[in-house]
């Protein structure tokens, strides 16, 4: 019982979030605008950029993984009359890396109702993605983990 105190508490704590910085520049210019992410450990969360004075809210999503694992098994086995039963088997967990590195897209709105449409490439915490406005304008963007503290 007390472990499942401990577990409740620390999941409402927020101890799982990670925060993210973006840095985010239109094509059409060389003017950096921010805004940040953070990731609960489910590949998805909050995200909110601020461009011209607009705020955009939304959330993201993760559409491919980072990495996949899974379970590998084998064996030989021999059976009959005379031999008897028998065998052996083994197996072992493999864990995948994905070259690309795991996508995300993220859907955000202002208050306004303008919207802003993102996808994202990252591995090991850092990426990169481009976003459009409803005007079709396109932004590059950096996603770097935020500083502690």
């Amino acid at each position: 019982m007390r472990i499942l105190i401990l577990a409740a508490t620390l999941a409402l704590s927020g101890c799982g979030i990670t925060h993210y910085q973006l840095a985010v520049m239109p094509r059409d210019s060389g003017k950096v605008y921010s805004g940040v992410a953070e990731e609960t450990g489910y590949g998805e969360g909050r995200i909110s950029v601020t461009i011209e004075e607009r705020t955009y809210n939304g959330t993201w999503v993760q559409a491919t993984p980072e990495y996949t694992s899974g379970y590998v098994t084998g064996g030989y086995g021999w059976g009959g009359r005379r031999g008897g039963w028998g065998g052996w088997g083994l197996g072992g967990t493999v864990t995948m890396d994905n070259p690309q590195g795991a996508a995300s897209k993220a859907l955000l709105s202002s208050a306004d109702g303008q919207g802003l449409r993102c996808d994202f490439t990252s591995g090991q915490g850092r990426g990169g993605g481009v976003c459009r406005d409803d005007r079709g304008r396109e932004y590059d963007v950096q996603l770097r983990p935020a500083p502690r503290g």
